[in-house]
């Protein structure tokens, strides 16, 4: 069996940007290799249409149902997988009904799940953030006094290196190397919010991105692979009249992933998806199987390190 890399790291920050890490996990994965004809379904009408599934509202109980193991193609980049009936982009973010919220109004919720929404779809949807441009729009709705994570952020936009990598919060690819197959990213997740103790609103958002993506330049081919990455972000807007802050900007306190078929310990900043015609990158595969496509687990702090093997991508 070939396995496919993948990630997992968690970090927590304190109230304006005191970082406490709680727990730092490198899971590296490979998938076995699916059959199939990697030609036999470049014509569009050769696609088959999937009913959507329904915003998702809760946790759910169970990894989603196995599906047919077709490859993917140009044609149909999510063949053989469950995000087929997952919605297009930012279609999946859906930012529930704002109410107020202890001292901060209806509209001061609603401003904070924008703003958390406006993270997350520069972050992980914007055409520019994923060809590895800077992600303005995502670092410009982040409140300006966690100065240590935005120093973070912009040291490992610039200059990533394993204690500084963009991957954490951004999704990339190398322009010079990938382009996705279409311009579809399908997403499915929530975002719930609630009261925090410290006259604020906490929004948590829980979303998985699937990235089908081909090769260009002289390794180009008609191949396609997916990266599945799984974020957990917490964030927190105070009451401006209890606090310091800047109006309107959101405090992260939490920021955790999860990356199915990217390379382990390559720290350039970009995603490293494994391909079927190529030899496996990165460490070895030592872990346990995952799904990850798996939504119903939480995204533990306490989860092991090291490489493991992903049963799909």
């Amino acid at each position: 069996m070939e396995e496919r890399a993948s990630r997992k790291r968690r970090r927590l920050w304190g109230f304006l940007g005191l970082p406490v890490v709680i727990a730092l996990a490198l899971v590296a994965m490979r998938p076995s290799l699916l059959p199939g004809d990697l030609f036999s379904a470049l014509d569009p009408e050769a696609a088959v249409s999937a009913s959507p599934l329904p915003a998702e509202t809760a946790a759910p109980s169970a990894a989603p149902d196995a599906v047919d193991p077709q490859r993917p193609t140009f044609a149909r980049p999510f063949a053989g997988s469950p995000a087929a009936q997952w919605a297009d982009g930012e279609a999946g973010i859906v930012l529930p009904k704002a109410t107020s919220v202890g001292s901060l109004s209806k509209a001061q919720v609603e401003q904070a799940l924008k703003q958390t929404g406006k993270l997350l779809i520069d972050a992980n949807l914007d055409p520019a953030t994923l060809r590895g441009g800077r992600p303005e729009t995502a670092l410009a709705v982040i409140e300006p006094q966690q100065t240590d994570l935005i120093k973070l952020l912009n040291t490992a936009l610039s200059k990533p290196d394993k204690d500084h990598d963009p991957l954490w919060m951004f999704s990339r690819f190398d322009p010079a190397e990938l382009r996705l197959a279409g311009d579809v990213v399908k997403t499915r997740g929530r975002m719930t919010f609630k009261a925090s103790k410290r006259s604020s609103v906490v929004v948590h958002a829980d979303y998985t991105f699937v990235y089908p993506v081909v090769r260009i330049g002289k390794d180009a081919t008609t191949e396609v692979e997916r990266t599945i990455i799984r974020r957990v972000l917490d964030v927190e807007l105070y009451d401006p009249a209890e606090y310091i802050v800047t109006p309107g900007k959101i405090t992260v306190t939490r920021y955790d992933e999860e990356i199915g078929n990217s390379a382990c310990d390559v720290y350039d900043g970009y995603l490293h998806p494994e391909f079927a015609t190529t030899g496996p990158t990165g460490a070895p595969a030592t872990g346990p199987t995952t799904d990850p496509y798996d939504r119903s687990q939480s995204l533990d702090e306490n989860r092991e390190a090291g490489c493991g093997v992903v049963s799909r991508t």
